[in-house]
């Protein structure tokens, strides 16, 4: 299926296959028709393409910076070498800011396409990964797009990339509850069935107050939606200095951090990762972050335990 056009009006409005961007759409036809203008004609394909999806993980938080993407690759660095019998996929919907290459160390790397679809790059013989970044000439090109073009690359990414069989598909995702997010719900959840619970939600956030007030909208967005809250995971909670040895908070947590919130708001606290050098060194290289010995790697082993039941 073709992407809808860059000034679609949406399914769901009174102008649906009546605008001027709609003429020459493959949709027009069923957008326009009053008795199906509310399904959305991707959301079947969708369903479709991820079949053989068995959880699909939206790394979520509402505020920018606190390490969403970087938590999706230790995520799935760390389970796909615990658990080599699974696979593994990320989907960086990250529209305008796509790291997810560089994080896993195959960024220049090219999609290639067949009869069945895109094919996600191989990262390990157990991990795939798709983003936008590998369709751009360079790196440094920017993507300025509106909500509706959006839209249909989300639509494209969920509906006609060849997945194959996961048991795991995290879906980093970009700051905020808006386009990106209400486009991969809508198309992800499954509307006629309330016991479906192959979608959920890992929320990330930094101690200091100024993150948890965004990461608070973001649990009342998935509250709203009718996502599962596997839990919420507190990143850059302290800082290890490799010359003294002493921890420091970078980012205090005046009220209490990310745990009080958690109960705060009844969802459950995974547990939290320091601010390591280290890591950051080899996320800029992508190497893999599960070869370290620190402390980083033990507290992601705690927080990786709460995964084992989907796998």
């Amino acid at each position: 299926m073709m992407p809808e056009p860059e000034n679609c009006p949406g399914v769901q409005t009174a102008n649906a296959g009546l605008a001027s961007a709609c003429q020459g759409c493959p949709n027009q036809k069923i957008c326009s028709d009053p008795n199906k203008k509310l399904e959305d004609p991707g959301k079947a394909l969708v369903a479709a393409a991820l079949k053989n999806v068995r959880n699909k993980f939206l790394i979520l938080s509402g505020k920018g910076g606190v390490g969403k993407s970087t938590i999706t690759m230790l995520l799935t660095r760390y389970l796909s070498k615990k658990h080599t019998e699974n696979n593994f996929g990320i989907l960086d919907i990250d529209i305008c800011g796509p790291s997810q290459p560089r994080l896993l160390g195959v960024e220049g790397e090219s999609v290639h396409q067949s009869g069945s679809g895109w094919s996600p790059v191989s990262v390990d013989d157990n991990v795939c990964l798709m983003s936008i970044g590998f369709l751009l000439a360079s790196p440094d090109d920017a993507i300025i797009w509106r909500g509706p073009k959006k839209n249909g690359m989300i639509r494209q990414f969920l509906s006609e990339v060849d997945w194959g069989t996961l048991d795991l598909l995290l879906l980093d995702t970009p700051p905020g509850t808006s386009d990106e997010h209400l486009s991969v719900v809508s198309y992800l959840r499954n509307d006629n069935n309330e016991g479906d619970r192959s979608l959920n939600a890992i929320i990330v956030t930094t101690p200091q107050e100024v993150a948890l007030l965004d990461v608070r909208k973001e649990i009342n967005f998935c509250k709203k939606q009718q996502i599962p809250i596997i839990g919420v995971i507190e990143n850059m909670s302290t800082f290890h200095c490799g010359f003294c040895g002493k921890y420091s908070e970078i980012f205090p947590a005046k009220t209490g951090g990310a745990k009080a919130m958690c109960e705060e708001m009844n969802v459950p606290y995974l547990g939290s990762l320091p601010l390591d050098p280290e890591l950051a060194k080899l996320c800029d290289q992508g190497e893999d972050i599960t070869t370290l010995k620190s402390d980083t790697v033990d507290a992601l082993d705690q927080i990786c335990q709460h995964f084992v039941n989907f796998l």
